[in-house]
């Protein structure tokens, strides 16, 4: 039983640690990676994009860019918290294989734990379904999955240039709250 503050703040802290080293262990599955995951070790949203960006491949880490801004601005119009966010990208070197992505991804998700996870496009959406041990994810339909939200929307930072696209990438953010 956590007796004080100080007690509670220890125990956050190993546990963030413990989740740093089995995410660092997850990145060894994916020799040569160009883009390393951003946020909080122990969030409580995961984003995951499939392929990395020109933004995230210059910064060196997932959802650098404007989709990142986005991300969590749609988080926050839905009223989904935003002060504690894992992003990754699951094909982090080129040439990442599937079952390496695969693999990598699950791992987040155990270590991390985060109560919702959000696939920002198709290679992710496959990507996460997978590692939840789903046969497929629908664009825009809340999944529950082993105590999680999951959520895919198809192809958020190909929307930021597509009107039309955004309107229904939006439309499908809004699934995680029906």
């Amino acid at each position: 039983m956590v007796r004080d503050a100080d007690e509670l703040e220890d125990l956050r802290r190993l546990y963030a640690a413990k989740a740093q080293a089995e995410q660092q262990a997850a990145d060894a599955l994916v020799p040569g990676i160009r883009v390393l995951a951003s946020g909080e070790a122990t969030a409580r949203v995961l984003l995951v994009k499939g392929d990395p960006g020109e933004a995230d491949l210059a910064a060196g880490e997932a959802l650098a860019g404007p989709d990142g801004d986005a991300a969590l601005a749609a988080l926050a119009a839905l009223g989904v918290g935003t002060a504690s966010v894992l992003a990754l990208v699951t094909r982090p070197a080129p040439g990442t294989s599937a079952d390496a992505a695969v693999e990598r991804l699950a791992r987040y998700l155990e270590s991390a734990d985060p109560a919702v996870a959000v696939a920002l496009d198709g290679v992710a959406a496959g990507d996460l379904a997978a590692a939840a041990g789903l046969a497929g994810l629908p664009f825009g339909s809340s999944v529950l999955a082993h105590g999680r939200v999951l959520l895919a929307v198809d192809g958020l930072e190909a929307s930021l240039a597509d009107e039309a696209r955004k309107k229904r990438v939006w439309a499908q953010f809004r699934g995680l709250t029906k």
